[in-house]
Parts: structure tokens; C-alpha cells; sequence
């Protein structure tokens, strides 16, 4: 093309995540080369609104104010931002008061770095897809899934990957028979984890020892999300990772694995665990397995990247157990790219740095079109 693609970096969102995408954004907008892409930061405010934003990288870093703004978010008072009311063109319209509406130009291509619903669930991604906007990362079905934890788990096991033994619990249910979800729960056996089905970052999770805590952690998780996932705690195992990146011919390629170990007093891996600096978590990039476990752990890997259909990059959780049998956690279709995140520090020690890692995902949204494919 005759002038450099430009790309829209997509961050905030709707979701109890939006600090965190905030955080992703601060590091991915840099790492963009200006003399290859034409950059355009574009905020979506936790009421939905689409802004333009500054691309000021230090506001977005977790810490840059005092108390509640110690987590940042999407200045919703800037001027909005839409895609042109036009199948014909994939224009960005910018309206401010007191002014006419001015174009930013035409899209190339989105990199959405939204995480959770209304945004790594598959919702952003159809809005491109009939938009006719190429995106980096996973499509509709595959975000879709690998969001809802409950569904992703089924395709998993159809596709012959261990997950974790779980039961779900929705609203509905919780209110119309709360004694049969403790029962359905209480017969996969304490410790439990209950979660959100459709949440990430540890935000609403907890880990129960016993019946009396059963209640409060269910109505945790359902501040979150109205469908929850009641699991098998993996007693004794190891928190083990993988990231899953596309070559630019589309082959999925693995970077080295690297292990969680929480340390302090963090039962497991939660929200301060992950984001804030001054909590304790200690990482082995790579992880050090026993014979063959690694091995396996990245072919696997693949398996469950192809299993949901994921596209671009995933990163995929394991469970290792002390006998060396793997379980799937989860998968991540867009993993989080802060400072402290794993799926970066993983393919930086596989070879490819932040930067390169960042241009191989916006090469692939590129060459890739949109629709059925």
C-alpha cells in the first residue's frame, strides 16, 4: 500500500478487567514501530463509550495515582470515536462538541486488547467481522469459547484433552435451588475453586476449604457473572503455562514453558499476585520439567489451540502433577501483555522479543482477511 497501515490499538472495555486492559495497552502502544504502522489509540470507558485517546503510556501503568485511581481507566470525556456509518470504507469518525465530525482515515487493522466480556468473548470481533475489519487474535467462535470456561472445558474433553473435573452454577439455579448446587458441588470433593465462568485476572475467584465457606464464594463470583464454575482444586500440582503463537504461514509454533510458584500469603495465583509489583510470585521462564513433560506439555498445546480454532496467539494453562499427567486449565485467546505478564517473558526467552512479538501478531492480522475462513 501506499502509505503505512494503521492500526487501531483497542483498550478499557465494559468488563471488571478494564484496569488491566489499560495496563496491556500502556505496554503494547510503544512496542509499535511508528516508522512501519500508523498508531491510533482508541479507549472504550466502562460505560461503553469509544473515545479517543492520548496514548499517554504513563497514565496507563498500574500505580500512576493515589487510592482508587492507583488503577487506571479510559478518560471517557474525550472526544468519541466510531467506525464510518459506510460498508464501502473502514474509516475512523472523530466528534467533538462544538465541531464537525473529522476522519482519522481508514483502519487496516484492530488490535484489541480487551479482556473479558463484551470484548475477548467474541462480541468485538463479530462487530469487525461485519465491519469487514481485520483483528489480531482469535475470531468469534474461538474467543467465544475460550471465554465461557464452562464450554471451553467441553470442547477440550471432546478433543481428548484432560480438564479438571466441575459443575455449573447460574443465578437461576442458585436462587430457585441452592441446596442441590452446595449438593452437585459438594460431590466433586473440598478443596474447591469457584470462579466466574466468563471472567479472567482472578477477579471474583476463591478457593474452599469447606461447606460453610461454599455460599460466599458462590455469591462472590456471581457479582461477576450469573454463570459460575465450581471445580476440583489440582491438590499438589504445578501452575504451568505455554504460549501459542502463529508462524506468518499460519503453523501453530510454541514458546518454552515457564512455571507460576506463589509465595507470601497467596493461597493462589489472584488478581495481586499477577499485577501488582510488590506482591510475591516467583517465576521459572523456562520451567524446569521432567524428561518428556515439556515435550508434552507443547504438543498439547497445540492441540487445544486447534481444538476451540484460536487464530494469532493463545496462551494455554496447565496443571502438572507430581506423576507428570497434565490437565488443561485454560486457554487465554488474548493474554495479557503487561510488564509482569507471562506470555511475553515466554516467547522473550524463546527468542522473539516484545517488540518482534508485537509486529509478527499485527503481520498476521493483515495478512489474514475477514468472514469465513
Amino acid at each position: 500500500m501506499s502509505r503505512k497501515p494503521r492500526v487501531a490499538v483497542v483498550f478499557g472495555g465494559r468488563s471488571s478487567e478494564h484496569a488491566i486492559s489499560c495496563v496491556t495497552a500502556g505496554s503494547v502502544l510503544p512496542a509499535i514501530d511508528r516508522e512501519q504502522y500508523d498508531v491510533v489509540p482508541v479507549g472504550i470507558a466502562r460505560d461503553g463509550r469509544w473515545v479517543l485517546e492520548s496514548g499517554d503510556v504513563e497514565r496507563l501503568r498500574i500505580g500512576a495515582g493515589d487510592g482508587e485511581d492507583r488503577l487506571p481507566s479510559v478518560d471517557g470525556d474525550r472526544a468519541t470515536v466510531t467506525l464510518a456509518p459506510d460498508v464501502s470504507t473502514t474509516d475512523l469518525v472523530v466528534t467533538e462538541p462544538s465541531a464537525p465530525p473529522r476522519t482519522l482515515g481508514e483502519v487496516d487493522v484492530v488490535f484489541p486488547l480487551l479482556h473479558g466480556p463484551w470484548g475477548e468473548d467474541g462480541t468485538i470481533q463479530g462487530m469487525l467481522e461485519m465491519a469487514g475489519v481485520r483483528y489480531v487474535g482469535a475470531g468469534v467462535l474461538a474467543s467465544a469459547v475460550s471465554m465461557d470456561k464452562a464450554y471451553m472445558k467441553v470442547v477440550l474433553a471432546a478433543a481428548g484433552l484432560p480438564v479438571m473435573p466441575s459443575v455449573v452454577v447460574t443465578d437461576r439455579e442458585w436462587t430457585r435451588d441452592a441446596q442441590d448446587c452446595r449438593d452437585r458441588s459438594a460431590a466433586l470433593g473440598y478443596p474447591l475453586f469457584v470462579k466466574p465462568a466468563r471472567g479472567g485476572s482472578s477477579i471474583g475467584i476463591s478457593k474452599v476449604k469447606e461447606p460453610a465457606d461454599l455460599d460466599a464464594a458462590i455469591e462472590e463470583a456471581l457479582r461477576h457473572d450469573p454463570k459460575v464454575l465450581v471445580e476440583v482444586c489440582a491438590t499438589g500440582a504445578r501452575e504451568v503455562e505455554c504460549g501459542v503463537l502463529q508462524s506468518l504461514d499460519g503453523a501453530p509454533e510454541t514458546s518454552v514453558p515457564a512455571e507460576i510458584r506463589i509465595t507470601g500469603d497467596h493461597e493462589f495465583y489472584d488478581f495481586e499476585a499477577k499485577y501488582l509489583p510488590e506482591e510475591a510470585t516467583e517465576l521459572d521462564v523456562p520451567a524446569v520439567l521432567p524428561d518428556g513433560v515439556g515435550d508434552r506439555l507443547r504438543e498439547l498445546s497445540v492441540r487445544a489451540f486447534e481444538a476451540v480454532g484460536c487464530e494469532g496467539l493463545a496462551r494455554v494453562d496447565f496443571f502438572v502433577f507430581p506423576d507428570g499427567s497434565l490437565v488443561v486449565n485454560e486457554i487465554n485467546t488474548m493474554p495479557g501483555f503487561t510488564p509482569l505478564s507471562m506470555f511475553p517473558r515466554m516467547w522473550a526467552a524463546s527468542g522473539l522479543d516484545y517488540p518482534a512479538l508485537v509486529d509478527r501478531l499485527i503481520r498476521l492480522a493483515l495478512a489474514r482477511g475477514t468472514g469465513l475462513r
